[in-house]
């Protein structure tokens, strides 16, 4: 394709929504129910099924239930991860998800009753639904709002920032090979997290089935790293416990069959290394390691309900463990059901990775609020917590507006991104693919920065291997060839990830500690250490180098932060 072939196109709008996935959609909402404010959300899929939701999902993983209040809900995210939390973003984003959900219902999600006409909780936190179509009812709910405009199949590849106020961002139509600037008052970030760093646990042509979506490539954290915004707690990665191969949910036979983890010789092995997230992931390593695996969580002997309702589960949300279960003839009750650890993902939705926000979900860079999983500090979101983020995120962006008087995008950083996309499509002069380049990024970072092959161990000369070699794999994208806007959206998320690698290794390097056994297993530290590091290990991009920034500990309850400097 040549260069003369990129059509470009420039919008206007108040407030430019950047992801179309649950926080996207219920910021947009919350904004057209409280102001007349124009909005335009882009999302490089299609809000109908993008983002966490796409397959939807069987239950709410966060609400209050009866007798219990959300400040039970933060000391239980705040005891899941040691104490490296912010009480002002758990306690607000906890005080809205019964509010949310209640408001899902009535756009049409089924969430299931008992004969009192009370919502069916699973455990103390969780409300099982019928979830399969969330997503298209808060598209559906979207796309009925005249004052929205939903670009699908946009990619956003950065930030328009000026003297740290963003001024909008510049994207790529990926089916009409148009590039566009987009000037808006005010920006919600909601890309989500980041998946495809390391090497999954199933290669070539099965890669994709993961536990985080293979499309979520960080591209939020990505461009606010790059414009100095302050990041947090990248080192807090996450690894999900799931049933081997399938890398379906286990959460639903732990809480919803009481299955314990076991090992090979049939002991529970849970209860002795803990029960936090990163624990039960830490425990099945450590079991295999110490030649007690495989392990498993304990279905033989289910009863007939029991199991029927697995089946059911999990053809709602990961249809591959049923139909395993039919094909090998071995049904839950009648066998076990073996487990193991992803690749590590960075997503602030479970673990507290993202931008450092204040209360109001404003990042460091004017103009520019962060909502679900992209924003930092507030770990065990889950679905309502996103919409509980997006709601906040968007009152303070229309909040935002009216004080605020929009700038116009500077020409010459126009002329910049457009110069960059006609070197990546004009002439073929690489001698590698984006595949190639991939393939090695997630080499490198599961051989040097904790991931499978070293069962989630490093040292820090391991890192400064990582570090070393994804700068040079950074240096090789420059030369990328694509022969389309397909493969060039390709080339930006393998540039966005290898920029979120360098930020994750910065951040495994600075904590000397082991907090969080598996998420960041610092073989040079190997153990917690309160004294020195009860701190936010945070960070910035200054001249192309990231800065590490230790913050203090916001104070036991805390309902407010504001950004000092």
């Amino acid at each position: 394709m040549d260069g003369d072939l990129v059509r470009t196109e420039k919008l206007t709008t108040d407030l430019l929504i950047i992801g179309g996935g649950t926080a996207g959609c219920y910021a947009a909402l919350t904004v057209s129910e409280k102001a007349d404010t124009k909005i335009l959300i882009c999302e490089k899929a299609h809000i109908r099924r993008s983002g966490c939701l796409a397959a939807g999902v069987n239950a709410l993983n966060a609400y209050i239930v009866e007798g219990r209040t959300p400040q039970d809900y933060v000391d239980y995210a705040k005891k899941d991860a040691d104490g490296i939390v912010r009480d002002d973003l758990l306690y607000t984003m906890s005080e809205r998800l019964n509010a949310v959900t209640e408001k899902l219902e009535q756009l049409g999600l089924v969430i299931l009753k008992d004969e009192n006409g009370k919502y069916v909780a699973r455990g103390n936190r969780n409300l099982k639904i019928n979830g399969e179509n969330i997503k298209p009812i808060l598209a559906d709910a979207v796309e009925k709002l005249p004052n929205v405009t939903v670009l699908n199949r946009v990619n956003i590849i950065d930030f328009a920032v000026s003297d740290n106020k963003i001024n909008g961002a510049f994207g790529i139509g990926i089916e009409n090979d148009t590039f566009y600037t987009i000037e808006a008052k005010a920006v919600i970030i909601a890309t989500g997290g980041a998946a495809g760093l390391y090497k999954p646990n199933n290669p070539g042509f099965s890669r994709h089935k993961m536990w985080y979506p293979p499309f979520n490539t960080g591209a939020g954290y990505a461009m606010g790293i790059r414009h100095g915004a302050e990041m947090t707690t990248f080192e807090m990665r996450f690894i999900a416990l799931r049933c081997k191969d399938t890398i379906a949910p286990t959460g639903t036979l732990a809480q919803g069959a009481g299955a314990k983890q076991i090992n090979s010789l049939g002991e529970v092995y849970e209860t002795k290394y803990g029960l936090t997230t990163s624990e039960r992931v830490y425990g099945t390593v450590n079991e295999n390691l110490e030649g007690r695996g495989p392990c498993y969580l304990r279905t033989e002997g289910i009863s007939p309900q029991q199991e029927e309702s697995l089946f059911k589960a999990y053809l709602n949300m990961a249809p591959s463990q049923t139909i395993r279960w039919i094909e090998s003839g071995r049904t839950p009750s009648q066998s076990n059901v073996e487990i193991e650890g992803t690749e590590p993902y960075i997503v602030g939705g479970h673990t507290a990775s993202g931008y450092w926000v204040d209360t109001k979900r404003a990042t460091t860079i004017r103009g520019l609020f962060a909502a679900g999983d992209v924003a930092g500090g507030c770990p065990q979101k889950y679905v309502t917590g996103a919409l509980a983020e997006g709601e906040i995120a968007a009152q303070s962006a229309v909040e935002y507006i009216a004080e605020n008087t929009a700038a116009p995008i500077d020409d010459s950083d126009i002329e910049s991104h457009i110069s960059e996309i006609e070197k990546f499509i004009g002439e073929n002069t690489s001698q590698f693919t984006t595949e190639q380049l991939e393939e090695a990024m997630q080499t490198v970072m599961d051989s040097y920065a904790g991931g499978i092959k070293t069962n989630y161990r490093f040292n820090e000369k391991q890192l400064d291997i990582a570090d070393y070699k994804i700068r040079q794999l950074t240096e090789l994208s420059d030369s990328l060839h694509a022969d389309d806007f397909q493969e060039l959206m390709y080339i930006y998320e393998l540039r966005e990830r290898l920029t979120i690698c360098r930020s994750v290794i910065a951040h495994l390097r600075a904590r000397h500690e082991t907090r969080w056994h598996s998420f960041a297993e610092n073989l040079d530290h190997p153990e917690k250490d309160d004294i020195n590091w009860r701190k936010y290990v945070n960070s910035r991009m200054e001249n192309g180098e990231i800065r590490i920034i230790l913050r203090d500990l916001t104070e036991e309850g805390q309902r407010v932060y504001e950004h000092s400097n």
